[in-house]
């Protein structure tokens, strides 16, 4: 039985796709629960949800990943075989993965036709290709050379090509897949321009993101899955953030008060660190200087691989740093391990939390005692015995404390959700009351709900006397948190500025190389 739905009007335009009845199954699992919606000629249809709520699997099955347990997918009146990537292309589906799929060491157009061609032609006619592929940046705006090495690429112009790769197979329907989780603001604002022209020239857009201010700026109307099924659909006009929110997680959502504190002591001080790069490239860290004060957050910006992971890295105790120094709460480290770290009070909340954040096959209980190693009250003998009854009664104590939503702590916390894997990690960390903070990326992939329980903790900790770094690719998360912005640019640190000066711009300048603009903010001269 399907959602009493609203009905939106969309003139007299054609309908390219049309979902019907939909329903993936892996074993008892329903990924996908009877799902019909329909995408029209000319129309960016947002499809939004949290956390496995099925909008991956809806679009692979549509992209011939999956195939569908019960349900039709016509396309542009035509029923798409099941199961057939193939089979989608040539009817007009394209999709952009979130993460690049482009061969770093060919060129643009190497990397558009690869694929299109017998894998035995005699003769690669590059020479059509070239002319194609410029008349459809022309056509799009999406400029970019076809000679280029991609891995001399910016990421915005990564992401043009990627596109452009799905327009060359003459896509009428793209799917874009979290299109600017790696983008500048600037960058951000020219993919909506080629967007808008696509539409204007009549393709069709299902638009992924957790940004809801992106989904209202950009979509005609919003379809919103939950738990598997399409629980309700409203015209964007009609829409705004705290509406779009609630209906995705089934609740009101309202994001925590931000404080701005006095800050006090020093509780992370950085002098000239610096981290080489491998042989023949540039340092990985460069001169870096930055103070976090208690009652604090300071955020890092910047576009994802400019000496964020490594700095990550060095404050974890992961990597030693080759110049510099670092003070915790006033005492100077020398001894570079993560014990060392924890010892002097440093909370880790790491970038990647299936891989370095949980051991996937452990316990949840034995995730939650895993940065207590050898100490009381979980150790008897010296640290050689694990006080069992100890460790699973404070795993108790977290579990219901942080909200950890599991069946049992006895199961592995591979099992868990994203947003429950990261309320363990916080659970583990915030725990241990520690001085200073490295949040990296502490919400990235989560939903409105688990967002505004991560930024409650995070502002709980900091109002009880921690610093934090936080280190996002979101710049609203970044100006709604942080007191002062900080951005890096080929392992380069601009000035910190307080967000009460920094507008969305201006840490786009900043991303894009300008990191003189954060001292012409701080002195009052910029534009």
């Amino acid at each position: 039985m399907h959602p009493d739905l609203t009905t939106i009007q969309r003139g007299d335009r054609m309908t390219v796709l049309q979902i019907s009845g939909v329903t993936k199954r892996f074993g008892s699992l329903v990924a996908n629960s009877d799902i019909s919606l329909t995408l029209a000629e000319g129309e960016v249809l947002a499809l939004l949800g949290e956390n496995g709520a099925g909008k991956t699997t809806l679009m692979n099955i549509l992209f011939g990943h999956y195939t569908a347990d019960e349900g039709t997918i016509q396309v542009f009146g035509q029923e798409l075989p099941p199961g057939q990537t193939d089979a989608a292309i040539k009817a007009g589906v394209g999709m952009v993965h979130q993460h690049f799929t482009l061969a770093e060491n060919m060129t643009v157009l190497e990397n558009i036709m690869l694929g299109t061609e017998p894998l035995f032609a005699l003769r690669s006619a590059t020479g059509r290709a070239k002319a194609k592929l410029r008349d459809m940046a022309e056509q799009y705006g999406l400029a970019v050379d076809p000679d280029a090495r991609v891995g001399d690429l910016s990421v915005g112009e990564r992401q043009r090509v990627e596109i452009l790769k799905v327009l060359y197979r003459d896509a009428r329907i793209l799917i874009l897949d979290e299109p600017t989780a790696v983008l500048t603001p600037q960058e951000v604002d020219q993919l909506f321009e080629t967007l808008r022209s696509m539409v204007a020239k009549g393709l069709s857009i299902i638009f992924i993101s957790h940004k809801l201010h992106e989904i209202l700026a950009i979509t005609d109307r919003v379809c919103v899955l939950r738990r598997g099924e399409l629980v309700g659909e409203i015209a964007t006009a009609e829409a705004d953030r705290d509406r779009l929110a609630e209906m995705m997680v089934g609740r009101q959502v309202k994001r925590p008060d931000v404080d701005h504190m006095a800050p006090g002591a020093p509780v992370l001080e950085l002098g000239a660190l610096g981290v080489e790069g491998p042989s023949g490239h540039r340092a990985e860290l460069a001169n870096i200087n930055l103070t976090v004060h208690q009652h604090e957050i300071i955020g890092l910006a910047g576009v994802a691989g400019n000496g964020q992971s490594a700095l990550a890295r060095v404050l974890s105790g992961m990597q030693v740093p080759n110049a510099g120094t670092i003070r915790i709460a006033g005492d100077d480290v020398t001894d570079f391990r993560p014990t060392t770290f924890m010892d002097l009070g440093v909370g880790r909340i790491p970038e990647d939390r299936h891989t370095s954040g949980t051991v996937g096959e452990m316990l949840i209980w034995e995730n939650l005692i895993s940065e207590h190693m050898r100490q009381a009250p979980f150790w008897r003998l010296g640290g050689r015995v694990i006080d069992f009854a100890a460790a699973r009664e404070f795993a108790d104590k977290l579990i219901e404390e942080y909200d950890v939503r599991c069946l049992s702590k006895e199961m592995p916390a591979r099992l868990l959700s994203g947003g429950n894997m990261q309320k363990l990690i916080l659970a583990r960390v915030l725990d241990r009351k520690p001085r200073f903070i490295l949040a990296n990326q502490p919400v990235r992939g989560l939903d409105e709900g688990a967002i505004a329980t991560v930024h409650e903790r995070l502002l709980d900790a900091k109002r009880n006397g921690a610093g934090i770094l936080l280190v996002s690719e979101d710049l609203d998360e970044l100006l709604r948190l942080a007191d002062r912005i900080v951005v890096m640019y080929h392992g380069e640190m601009s000035e910190p500025v307080s967000t009460r000066e920094l507008s969305p711009r201006d840490v786009g300048v900043m991303m894009a190389g300008d990191l003189s603009y954060a001292r012409q903010l701080n002195s009052g001269a910029a534009a």
